[in-house]
Parts: structure tokens; sequence; C-alpha cells
């Protein structure tokens, strides 16, 4: 198995600095990089930051107007016949960005680029959730209808936009699809090794990735897992309604609890933030730029938006107008990152272990082993170290296992632009569950995935340079369903509203 794990390892040693220069170009280069202020931006922060700021100007920033509008769609209690309801695909779609990201990218992401990184999370968030309106709005108008479940996203409304050339739906469901599958072995991976962890908190001693423990609970994940994802999106949305609400409030009680008992360090996570984000400490490397950079990029992997993954969810949903769903879906950029990044950030930053005599190890750990020193460091009574410890590896875990059937989940749906034929769909499902199989194994061969986990950030930033013209190409649809919806009088959604050729919403 070792072996095996080298040579992919080997393979994929080249994602690494490919990824790299496509999130850092063109400042990469000298010529760029010597520009006052610009050069400290890349091709990526621009679209990405630009495009929020440019949508939300577009659509009156429909993130602050229409932010109250978003939260009592998601307490209007509805059955559908068709499709799910906006809360159900609200929680689809947490499932994916409240994943270890949340943890593991808020803390990599400080370590790195220091304190100042969480700022540029919070302005990336904001101006993000414009964007996430934007693409959510274009996977309604463009959604279809299949049995009784709607099925649509990047792919569907990437087809449209591009002349509708059934070639253009393929490459992106393909995109979508080996983004998903390359994530999915860090998922297994991340699941079976936190719950090892859990096992080592409760039992007082690190269990032997090889022993029977961990080919038991290997074999009910895997079991679990194919369970729900042949269950289709209906029972992969029965399994997220119920998870995604207990580990975002156990995780926000877990980590308040630890900010009430350490109040007294509030003004310094607030000034170490601003003051960081502008004028970064010279142990983090000390360039602006730096910070500018981990904050959008670690900001994106968490929240996803403009990346267009999370567009298949926003598609399930049944709704009135196609607006409605963009408000719920940019509520989701708010939870993910302005609340559970900013309380992750919270505990990284308040407990500044970089700055004791420890600093040099702290830097040495891992990003998991880093915040939960952050947080035992935190807590008040050592006694309490090891129930803060399983509560927060718990979280992980949950963080973990939703993005594993979710991104299961939304392959299938990307797969419908290709066939929707069930023996294509089904192997599908089956690739991505030999897939994460691997990353299981690995956890226990007791192995890292090495080079494997860089293949993420590449697909992000590719998904992103393919999704933000889309976006662009599609806005007029959009401002135009958007002032359709702001008139008082808008009557039904259809077709001639937004001058598009025949769409869902005229059958409905």
């Amino acid at each position: 198995m070792e072996q095996i794990i080298q040579a992919i390892n080997n393979v994929f040693r080249f994602v690494i600095p490919v990824s790299d220069f496509f999130w850092d170009f063109p400042t990469n280069f000298s010529w760029y990089a010597n520009i006052p202020v610009i050069g400290n931006f890349s091709l990526a922060i621009i679209l990405l930051v630009g495009s929020g700021i440019y949508f939300s100007f577009r659509t009156g920033f429909i993130q602050v107007t229409h932010f109250k509008k978003g939260v009592i769609l998601l307490t209007k209690k509805k059955s559908e016949e068709t499709g799910i309801s906006s809360l159900a695909s609200f929680l689809l779609s947490s499932a994916m960005r409240v994943g270890p990201g949340n943890i593991l990218g808020v803390t990599g992401a400080i370590a790195v680029g220091g304190p100042g990184a969480l700022f540029w999370m919070w302005v990336s968030a904001f101006f993000g959730m414009a964007t996430a309106y934007t693409e959510a709005v274009l996977s309604q108008i463009f959604k279809e209808k299949k049995d009784d479940e709607f099925i649509g996203g990047l792919p569907f409304y990437g087809k449209k936009l591009l002349g509708n050339h059934l070639a253009a739906g393929i490459a992106l469901s393909v995109m979508y699809i080996i983004y998903a599958m390359c994530c999915l072995p860090a998922q297994g991976f991340n699941v079976v090794s936190s719950i090892g962890q859990m096992a080592g908190i409760v039992t007082g001693s690190a269990l032997a990735t090889d022993s029977v423990f961990y080919y038991i609970v290997a074999l009910v994940l895997l079991i679990l897992t194919t369970y729900i994802a042949f269950g289709g999106i209906k029972k992969v949305t029965q399994v997220t309604d119920k998870v995604v609400p207990v580990m975002a409030v156990t995780y926000i009680l877990i980590v308040f609890m630890l900010i009430v008992c350490n109040l007294n360090t509030i003004p310094y996570f607030f000034k170490a933030v601003f003051s960081g984000a502008f004028a970064p400490e010279a142990i983090f490397g000390g360039v602006f730029g730096t910070v500018l950079a981990q904050g959008v990029k670690r900001g994106l992997m968490s929240n996803e938006a403009g990346q267009g993954t999370i567009t298949m969810a926003a598609a399930a949903a049944s709704t009135e107008h196609p607006c409605e769903q963009g408000f719920v879906q940019s509520i989701g950029v708010f939870l993910d990152t302005i609340v559970i990044c900013t309380l992750t950030g919270f505990v990284v930053v308040m407990a500044h272990l970089w700055t004791g005599s420890d600093a040099g190890a702290w830097m040495e750990m891992d990003r998991l082993p880093k915040f939960l020193t952050s947080a035992a460091s935190l807590t008040p009574a050592k006694g309490l170290q090891p129930f803060v410890a399983f509560i927060i590896t718990f979280c992980f875990c949950l963080f973990a296992f939703t993005c594993l059937v979710g991104m299961i989940s939304f392959s299938e749906i990307a797969a419908n632009r290709i066939s929707k034929k069930k023996t294509f769909i089904n192997s599908i499902r089956i690739l991505g569950i030999v897939i994460a199989a691997f990353g299981i194994l690995c956890s226990i061969a007791g192995l890292d995935l090495g080079n494997l986990w860089a293949i993420s950030d590449l697909g992000n930033i590719l998904i992103v340079f393919a999704n933000i013209p889309l976006l662009y190409l599609g806005a007029n649809y959009v401002f135009k369903a958007t002032a359709h919806y702001k008139n008082k009088n808008h009557g039904s959604f259809t077709s001639d509203v937004i001058g598009s050729e025949k769409l869902y919403w005229d059958e409905k």
C-alpha cells in the first residue's frame, strides 16, 4: 500500500507548483509584481473579489437588501412534490460549504498569512454573497425537471449560455466530476482518521491505524455512504437536513464557550486581524500580497462562491421565483465564512501560540493539531480539554462526512448533463465510493495523501476560471430576473421576462 501511495504522490508531484502558478498568476512575474498596489493582486483575486463587487453594485447589494427575505424563505414550511425545499437545498449546500476547510483552511491561512488573512476572508465573503446569488439564480433559471427532481447547476447553465452546445455541458460536467473525485480521498481519509482520534481521546491512548477498530469503521462508513449515495438527491437531503444543523450548532456552541471564557483577549483578536490585514507581522512573511491571497484563497475553498460547485443544490430547490434561491444561497456564504470561519479564527488568533516560547513547535504542526492545540490553550480547566477536543473532532468528522456524500451527489447531478441513463448514473456513484475507499485505506495504512491534497486547490482555481466568465455571459438574465422580482406586481416568472427560449418555468 505504501508503495502505491508513494507512486501516486510522485505522479502528482507537479500539482503544487502548477496550482500555485494559477493562483499567483501574474504576480509570479516581476514586471507585474513591481506595479504599485496592483502588483499585489493575482488574476484569481481580481476575478473573485472584482466580480463580487460588480454583482453587488449591479444587483443593488442584494446580499444586504434581501438578507431578511432569505431568512424568511428558510423558515417557510411547505411540502414539495417535485424537487426539494429551499431549506433542504440550503442545508445540502451547507453540507458542502461547511467542511473541513472551515477548520483546516482557516487555520492554514492564519499560519501562513497571519491574523490579517481573516479580514480578507470577510471582505471576499461579503462580496462573494452577491456572486453566490448570481450563480444560484442562473441555476434556477435554467434548471430541468427529471422525474420528481430538479437537476441543474454549472453544467446546465453553461450549456445554455455557450450556444446550447451539448459539448459545452459535457465538458463542464466532466470538469466538476474530476474535481469532486480528486477531493473525495481526502474526505474519506478525514472521516476515518477523526473517528480514530475520537476513540483515542475516549480510551486515553492512540489506536493503531491497522487495528480491527479502523477496519470496522471503514466498513461501516462505506456501507453507509453507499446506502445514501444510491438513494439519490432526496436521500442525501434527508441526511443533510439532520446532520448539518447538529454539526453547525455544536461547533458554534463549543467555540462560543471558549470565547466567553477568554473575553479579555477579544480586543487582541480585533487588533491582530485589522492591523495584520495591512501590516502583516514578519513571522508570517510580512508581505501584504501573501495575507490577501491566503484570505481570498482559503475563503473560497470554504464558501465556494464563484466556483459553481454549489449550484447543483441551488437548482434542486422548488421555488416560486428563481431569485428566491439566490437569497438563500447568499446566506449560505454568510453562515460559512462570516460565522463559522470567524469562530475558527477566534480560537487560533486568541490563543496566539506563535508568539510564545513554543511558537516554532506550533508552526511545525499540521493544521488540525494547530487548531486543537489552540483550543486546548483557551480551555479554562485542564480536565475539560479532552471534552473540547472530542467535540471539535466530532464536528470535523461530520464536516468531512457531509462533504463526502455531497460531492458524490453533486457528481451524480453533473453526470445527468452527460447521460440520464440509470447505468451511467450508478457508475458515477460507484466510482465516487471506490475513490473515497482509497482515501479510507490511506488512513488505515497510516499514510498521508501528500500531493493529492493539492489537487483540490488546483481544481478550485480551474473551475473558477471556467465559471466566472459564464456568470458574466448570463448576468443580464440575472439582472432582468432581479428587476422582475423587485417589482411588487411582478407576477409569474417565465422565459419572456429574460427574453430566453422556452424554460421549465413556462411549463410551471
